[in-house]
């Protein structure tokens, strides 16, 4: 998920949350739809099992 900008690098975190990281903005592409349900269902499955909020 991008969250924003700093200086010349777009700032990108996991869907379920955690810790953001810098990446350049020429190695980011918008998520398939298929990489979009992947990472939403193991989000899901994650919160099921208790493991983020």
């Amino acid at each position: 998920m991008v969250m924003g900008h700093v200086g010349p690098y777009v700032q990108l975190r996991p869907l379920g949350g955690g810790r953001e990281w810098d990446c350049d903005p020429g190695a980011v592409r918008r998520a398939t739809p298929a990489e979009r349900l992947s990472a939403a269902t193991a989000y899901a499955n994650a919160r099921s099992r208790g493991e983020v909020p």
